[in-house]
C-alpha cells in the first residue's frame, strides 16, 4: 500500500497498479516529460503511466477538487468510422440512440456482447463525415476488432494511433482553456476543433472525476508543447493514475475489469440510462434479449454505493455479508475518499439488499465489519451544463 505524506492512505497503489523495472512495450508521447517531473512510472494496460508524482495521490486528488489538474490518457483508443451506415451499424453494437446524437456532440455508452454482458464503455462523437470513439486501453485492441468484425461494406473503421489525449479536469479548468484558446467555449459534452495553445486539436468537454473538464485529442507530435503550455498556468498540477482512480470512485463512475466487464449487464450496473426509449422497444443490438428481459423483469443483483461504518477501506474482492450472515455481493473498486475524509466503495449486492440505507457487513480478514448500501456519487458532480 502507497500512503501520502500530504493526508491519510489514499489506496493499495501497487494492488490497483502492476509496477515493472523493465520498460513495457508501449509508451505515450508525454513519456519524457512525466519522468521529468519525477512521476513515479506503472505498467497499466501494456503502457508506462504515471501513477503519481512527488506531491503524492491525495494532493494531486485534492487539487483536482480545487483547481486544475492535468491527465495523460493518450493510452486510450481513438478511431473513426466513415460511411454512410455507420450509425446503423454502431447501434448494431450500443444499447444508445446513436441516430439521435446531434452534430459536434457526444455521448456515453457501452458496447455489449451476445449474452449482454459489457465488452467496454466509451464515447461516441458525431464529427462531419464520421463518427469519433474513444474507448479503454485496456479493451482497445479487442474492441477495435470487435467493432470492425461487425461492420457492413462501405462502413471503414479507422485507428488514430498517431494522436495522443490529455484530459483538463477542475474548477479552473475552464479559465485555463479560455486563456489557451480565446473565444471557443464548449458546452457539457460539446466537441469541436479548436486551437489550443496554437495548436489544432479536437476538444470535448467532459471528463471521468466528476469536475468540469476537458478531453482534448492533439497530434502525438505536438502533445508535449502542449502538455507544457497547460501545466505553465498557474492553476494546472499534473496528475496520474492513483488520483484519478480515487476522484473516479468518489463521482460512483466505473472502471472497466473492476465495477463492469463482460459478465456484467447494464441493468445490473445501473447503465440503462445510456438507452432511450426507441432502443429499449426496438432492441436491434446485440444481447437485447437479457437486457430487455432484466429491464422488465430486474436483475438478480445491483451495483451499489457502500459506506464503511469505520476507518477501513474496504477494497476490490471484498466479500459483502446480509444480516443474516449470507452471501450478499462484493466489493468491486473501494478506497479512502479524500474530499470526504471516509472510506468508499461500490459493488454487487442482491437486488433486495440494494435500498439505500441497507446494513451489510464486509467480510476483512475473517472479521465482519459494518456497513451500509450509500447513495452514488458519494461526492456530487458538477459539471456545467
Amino acid at each position: 500500500m502507497t500512503s501520502d505524506t500530504n493526508g491519510p492512505e489514499i489506496g493499495p497503489i501497487d494492488e490497483m497498479f502492476e509496477a515493472t523495472e523493465s520498460p513495457p512495450v508501449k509508451t505515450t508521447p508525454l513519456d519524457a516529460l512525466h519522468r521529468e517531473l519525477g512521476a513515479r512510472m506503472v505498467e497499466f494496460a501494456g503502457y508506462a503511466m504515471p501513477v503519481q508524482y512527488p506531491a503524492g495521490v491525495m494532493a494531486e486528488h485534492l487539487h483536482c477538487r480545487g483547481g486544475a489538474a492535468l491527465f495523460d490518457v493518450s493510452h486510450m483508443g481513438q478511431a473513426s468510422l466513415h460511411g454512410e451506415a455507420a450509425t446503423a451499424a454502431l447501434e448494431r453494437l450500443v444499447p444508445s440512440d446513436i441516430a439521435a446524437l446531434q452534430p459536434m456532440r457526444q455521448r456515453y455508452t457501452l458496447l455489449t456482447n451476445e449474452l449482454g454482458g459489457i465488452l467496454d464503455d466509451l464515447m461516441v462523437a458525431r464529427l462531419p463525415g464520421r463518427l469519433f470513439i474513444v474507448v479503454n486501453a485496456s479493451r482497445k485492441d479487442a474492441d477495435l476488432r470487435h467493432i470492425a468484425g461487425h461492420l457492413p461494406a462501405g462502413v471503414t473503421l479507422e485507428a488514430h494511433d498517431d494522436r495522443a489525449l490529455l484530459a483538463l479536469q477542475g474548477p479552473a479548468a475552464a479559465a485555463v482553456f479560455a486563456r489557451l484558446s480565446p473565444g471557443s467555449a464548449l458546452h457539457f459534452m460539446e466537441v469541436g476543433e479548436r486551437r489550443v495553445g496554437g495548436i489544432d486539436c479536437l476538444v470535448s468537454r467532459s471528463g471521468y472525476t466528476g469536475e468540469d473538464g476537458f478531453e482534448i485529442s492533439v497530434p502525438a507530435r505536438q502533445a508535449e508543447a502542449l502538455a507544457r503550455a497547460l501545466l505553465a498556468e498557474a492553476e494546472v498540477k499534473p496528475a496520474g493514475l492513483g488520483a484519478r482512480d480515487s476522484l473516479r470512485l468518489e463521482a460512483g463512475l466505473c472502471l472497466y475489469g473492476n465495477d463492469i466487464d463482460e459478465l456484467t449487464t447494464p441493468v445490473e450496473a445501473g447503465l440503462t440510462w445510456v438507452m432511450n426509449k426507441r432502443r429499449r422497444a426496438e432492441g436491434g443490438f446485440l444481447g437485447e434479449v437479457v437486457i430487455r428481459d432484466q429491464l422488465a423483469n430486474g436483475p438478480t443483483r445491483m451495483r451499489v454505493g457502500i459506506r464503511p461504518d469505520g476507518r477501513a477501506p474496504a477494497r476490490a474482492l471484498t466479500g459483502i455479508v446480509a444480516a443474516d450472515g449470507t452471501q450478499a455481493g462484493g466489493i468491486t473498486s473501494g478506497g479512502f475518499s479524500p474530499t470526504l475524509g471516509v472510506p468508499i466503495a461500490m459493488g454487487y449486492v442482491r437486488r433486495d439488499l440494494a435500498g439505500i440505507g441497507t446494513a451489510v457487513d464486509l467480510a476483512v480478514r475473517g472479521k465482519h465489519l459494518p456497513a451500509r448500501v450509500s447513495a452514488m456519487p458519494f461526492v456530487p458532480h458538477r459539471y456545467i451544463r
